[in-house]
């Protein structure tokens, strides 16, 4: 599932592909992924021009001129691309299409039909189902450590699945969690409650660095993700646990296991990472 440095990614890549074109059709194959359907889409966006590519965690947020904007969330396997000539045939798994009148196309794509667009008038999207309630993005900024330490003081669910909860904050998804624990020498299983305070400060701190150098390189490709470009990220090459099950720790050289918590696979050294009963 794209992160938020893959989210981020691919709002840059978009940002320079189309904004100030306007479009002049829009069509999909399955309509599910347009909420509310393919004529209300149809109705408030031809005509009407992007005008900026925002985001809020893992959330795309498209802007239109016609004070609309579409809630885009990828999921597992949603991309976009653009394409020069909208003749050009569609490849597989194109589902929806905003056709321009410059004669390109924007192309969204997707294996598992998971992702969704809503279309909601602009200033209204916090409103709805998911960024609601989301938490706050992982900057210097707009991350308080006070407040995340008081989250994490509520509760006795394991980390890994507290720093999962798009409430506590947002975009980190199950790579960058796996990475961060792993940077901080805390255990995934660890209740949230029994962090202490410097534990919470290095694990405040890694989320931060973590996830602003994987924008840096583009995000990361484990399975299938591209950007807008086509190109794949370039943070895999960096992963210190994700994905590296029996392979030796880059700290201690101890095998890295592979667990489950909350229902998600999960990398983490026995050795650096103290047992929950040990920490």
């Amino acid at each position: 599932m794209p992160e938020l440095p893959e989210v981020e990614t691919v709002r840059r890549n978009l940002s320079g592909l189309i904004i100030g074109k306007q479009i002049s059709q829009v069509g999909t194959d399955w309509e599910k992924i347009l909420n509310g359907g393919l004529q209300l889409f149809r109705d408030a966006l031809i005509g009407q021009r992007f005008i900026a590519v925002d985001r809020r965690g893992k959330y795309l947020l498209l802007r239109l001129s016609g004070d609309n904007t579409i809630i885009s969330h990828l999921r597992m396997e949603g991309k976009y691309a653009l394409m020069e000539d909208h003749d050009e045939p569609h490849a597989r798994f194109t589902h929806v299409w905003f056709t321009f009148t410059d004669g390109s196309e924007l192309r969204y794509f997707d294996s598992r039909k998971f992702g969704r667009m809503t279309l909601v008038q602009t200033g209204t999207e916090m409103q709805t189902a998911g960024l609601a309630t989301i938490g706050p993005e992982p900057t210097a900024a707009d991350f308080s450590v006070t407040d995340f330490a008081s989250k994490l003081a509520r509760h006795k669910k394991a980390i890994k699945s507290v720093i999962l909860d798009q409430a506590t904050v947002a975009g980190v998804g199950n790579i960058y969690a796996d990475e961060t624990l792993w940077m901080s020498k805390i255990h995934p299983e660890r209740p949230a409650n029994s962090l202490q305070p410097e534990e919470v400060q290095a694990l405040h701190d890694n989320i931060i660095a973590e996830l602003s150098q994987a924008i840096d390189l583009g995000g990361t490709t484990v399975h299938s993700y591209v950007n807008a470009l086509g190109k794949e990220g370039g943070f895999q090459n960096k992963l210190n646990v994700y994905g590296r099950t029996g392979e030796p720790c880059l700290r201690c050289g101890t095998p890295i296991e592979k667990i489950k918590v909350g229902g998600r696979g999960t990398h983490f050294c026995p050795h650096c990472q103290l047992a929950p009963s040990e920490g």
